[in-house]
């Protein structure tokens, strides 16, 4: 059936390429993976949604989480602080460690991978987001597996001003903001400082995110100009905020479990510095064409600790430990440098892109011991070595080195006045070299296509239908590749003979504006397979012989409906609505820890073929409305409600659904030459306890029974208060 709806979709695009063309108009290709200046997305052939800046700043939002959720079928994971991992269309909900998300986010052009698997977005510094959805390494390359992120920071004439903010809220929340800027007929810029920290609801869970961004435009004539951008961030934060078990995330949601391993935070402490440097090359020339040339510098370094110590050096667990000692030091620094090159036509019956886009990142990984411990092996299948390792002494220090190199296209033809065709293509050339101190060197490369095939028609002036068949893949990395000689734990196997992960998205959808209310209603099929898991599970002990292998396959089907506009001249709503069936489609060999026997598991195995993908929902809808009785003065109601789901890969463990309320209001007076602004923000206005997430992977609490007290969760904080004040000049 894939296969044959894939052919079907083919077929129709190639049929419409070959027919004529007239009184068509211009022409344009909507697609650009450096800038994100095209405006309208009438003629779009996947379903996308875009976020304004000034929807972003309106929020008044202390994370990205709460604007994201008014897109369907978009989700995250979020635990404190800006950083969070965005999912798309259920795809990698099940993973929830440093894994990467499945989705492409980029920045300023830059594809951005953080070393977490999380992004950090500065909210204060956004220009635009913009979601497209569907497998898109067609674009992207790498790891868009269901869609990408688009962020684009801001930018333009318009930020010439002073701005001042603050902004408090519970549990010591505190937002201090300055920006100014200045323009004239030859150059704009702005320069902007932020800070966002907060205690955090948990224990130890507090965070401090600084922020210092500013971007320069010179126009060199009237058809070129040259941007260039930069951020520098210091990022800190303490643990992940999870609780252990129902009943004690139930009874005191803001503990921490102490005691064994399991049952605590395995990393904490995170020191994260980040830069971004990019430069910017336009040129508009006469026959309708653009040149982008985009080249950039991004650098992460990341420190933290992790394993908490409940061994002493000889190996034998001790109660009297400190529970802040933890065993390992974390170093983790990368560079992602590249240069990125797009070239776009447009013509009466045809428009075209040509993109070409090369790599050169660097990831360093360094873990030292920070106490001495004895050499003992956790595993029955390891000998003991009576000797120690002291603190200092390296556990691992290791280099990647990845190189792409990627050309693009898209080529769009008018079919008629009302039709048009899409097709793109791209081919990915990676090449992964890695070296450590143990003297293990290994070079491994890949060669992938990705593709969409794409038509739209419009039924009326303000209706549009649109369908597509889209790719997306993401490679092995090198610790899956070679974990047999790389891992410090367990018996893991080499496997080189990984293939990449594959995605392929079926889509069609109705664009339409009928009295000034826009619709946008899709319904899609993304299928995954071979799929990248441990045969012993996502998190299954390595007490057995086991590898990395390409072991699975999912189904994601919904439908996704995005509805906004006014009501009257006061009352304006935003609806996203995603029904989502999210299904292994062939899983036979999930292993997973049953016995609550640390470091020697008795890995159980099932076939969970059939079973829904942990974290995601059947149901998710928002509802934003807005309510402007006077010019300066809004009312903000949001109402959020999520199904049940299940936080396992057994289906065991169901977690209930949700609802929230969230209420704001919004004044601005314009006073002389100076504009000053208050809000005032509840969310959770009920004060309903529920988890942000919940997830389980073992018998995590040890007792011999996997149940709700395995359970690894984040709790919402409840009621949370946020109220501020800007001026600007």
């Amino acid at each position: 059936m894939k296969k044959t709806n894939g052919i079907i979709l083919s077929a129709i695009c190639a049929f419409a390429l070959n027919l004529s063309a007239s009184d068509l108009g211009m022409i344009q290709v909507e697609s650009s993976t450096i800038v994100d200046n095209l405006q309208t997305k009438k003629s779009e052939v996947s379903s996308t949604a875009t976020i304004s800046g000034e929807t972003v700043d309106n929020a008044h939002a202390e994370n990205i989480q709460q604007v994201l959720q008014s897109i369907p079928g978009l989700t995250t994971t979020y635990t404190d602080g800006d950083s969070l991992k965005i999912h798309l269309r259920g795809v990698e909900n099940q993973m929830y460690m440093g894994e990467k998300p499945g989705v492409a986010v980029v920045i300023d052009g830059v594809p951005v991978f953080e070393r977490t698997g999380s992004v950090n977005i500065d909210l204060d510094n956004i220009e635009s987001i913009k979601v497209i959805k569907g497998g898109a390494s067609y674009l992207f390359g790498d790891d868009a597996l269901s869609g990408a992120v688009v962020i684009t920071t801001k930018k333009g004439a318009h930020y010439n001003n002073t701005f001042a903010a603050y902004e408090a809220g519970s549990f010591n929340y505190q937002k201090l903001l300055a920006r100014t800027g200045y323009s004239n007929d030859k150059f704009n810029f702005h320069v902007q400082a932020s800070q966002r920290k907060s205690d955090g609801y948990y224990e130890d869970s507090g965070y401090d995110a600084k922020y210092f961004n500013g971007k320069v435009q010179y126009y060199i004539d009237d058809t070129s100009d040259l941007t260039f951008g930069m951020e520098v961030s210091d990022r800190k934060k303490d643990t992940h905020g999870t609780v252990g078990g129902e009943t004690e995330a139930k009874d005191n949601p803001k503990s921490i479990y102490y005691g064994d391993q399991q049952s605590r935070d395995y990393t904490r402490d995170y020191k994260v510095k980040l830069l971004k440097l990019f430069l910017t090359y336009s040129k508009d020339f006469s026959n309708n064409s653009n040149l982008l040339v985009n080249g950039y510098v991004y650098t992460d370094n990341t420190e933290f600790i992790s394993s908490p110590q409940t061994k002493n050096a000889s190996g034998v667990t001790d109660s009297t430990l400190d529970d802040n000692d933890y065993v390992y030091g974390n170093k983790y620094a990368q560079i992602q440098r590249g240069v990125k090159s797009e070239y776009r036509t447009s013509a009466e019956s045809f428009a075209t892109l040509l993109g070409a886009d090369i790599r050169d990142n660097e990831y360093k990984d360094k873990t030292t011991y920070l106490v001495n411990q004895a050499r003992v092996s956790y595993y029955p299948t390891y000998s003991v070595t009576p000797n120690y390792y002291l603190a200092g002494d390296l556990k691992s220090d290791d280099k990647t080195n990845e190189r792409v190199y990627a050309v693009y296209g898209e080529y769009k033809q008018g079919l008629s006045q009302n039709w048009s065709a899409t097709g793109n293509i791209r081919y990915d050339f990676i090449n992964l070299k890695y070296e450590d101190y143990a003297n293990n060197r290994f070079d491994k490369t890949f060669k992938v296509y990705s593709y969409r095939l794409g038509t739209d028609y419009q039924l009326d002036e303000a209706s549009t239908l649109f369908a597509n068949y889209s790719t997306g893949f993401r490679a092995p990395t090198v610790s899956q590749l070679y974990a047999g000689d790389i891992s410090t734990y367990g018996s893991t196997q080499n496997n080189p003979d990984l293939k990449p992960e594959e995605s392929r998205n079926y889509e069609i959808g109705l664009r339409t504006t009928k009295h000034k209310i826009n619709y946008e209603l899709s319904v899609f099929q993304l299928d995954r397979k071979d799929f990248i898991m441990k045969s012993s599970g996502n998190y299954g002990s390595t007490d057995t012989t086991d590898m990395w292998k390409n072991i699975g396959g999912a189904r994601h089907r919904g439908l996704e409906l995005a509805v906004d506009g006014p009501v009257s001249d006061e009352v304006s709503f935003v609806l996203a609505y995603t029904y989502l069936d999210a299904v292994y489609t062939n899983y036979d060999s999930f292993g997973i820890d049953l016995d609550g026997s640390a470091y020697t598991a008795n890995i159980t195995y099932f076939d969970v073929t059939g079973n829904r993908i942990p974290r995601t929902s059947k149901h998710d809808v928002n509802l934003i409305t807005y309510y402007q009785p006077l010019k300066d003065l809004k009312f903000t109601g949001e109402i959020h409600y999520k199904s049940d789901y299940y936080a396992d890969d057994l289906n065991r463990l169901k977690i209930d659904a949700q609802t929230v309320l969230n209420l704001g209001v919004d004044y601005k007076r314009k006073i002389s030459k100076v504009e000053v602004a208050v809000f005032a923000r509840v969310d959770n206005v009920f004060d309903n306890q529920y988890y942000n997430v919940a997830r389980a992977s073992s018998d995590r609490n040890g007792d011999g029974v996997f149940d709700y007290e395995d359970l690894s969760i984040t709790v919402n904080p409840g009621r949370v208060y946020t109220a501020g004040l800007s001026v600007k000049f």
